[in-house]
């Protein structure tokens, strides 16, 4: 089996070392939020805040995404 190329991994969505930014239906689709929940959380500040990528694009680094997760599953009564 060969190596994916990095070029490969991108076009395939695939992250890199660093981490890659989702866009909205990957952020919707790995928390389970709603569009709207998002932007309303975002503006209350309890939700991590865009990036603006392009003029008309923006997107939200997974690790932060990922770290928001992990809170919010540490803040749960039911784990304790």
């Amino acid at each position: 089996m060969t190596a994916m190329t990095l070029a490969t991994a991108r076009q395939r969505g695939a992250a890199s070392s660093g981490g890659r930014f989702l866009r909205v239906p990957d952020v919707m689709k790995t928390t389970g939020l709603g569009r709207s929940t998002i932007y309303r959380m975002v503006a209350a500040g309890t939700f991590p805040q865009q990036v603006k990528l392009t003029v008309q694009a923006s997107g939200w680094w997974q690790a932060d995404i990922d770290d928001w997760m992990r809170e919010r599953l540490a803040a749960c009564p039911l784990r304790s």
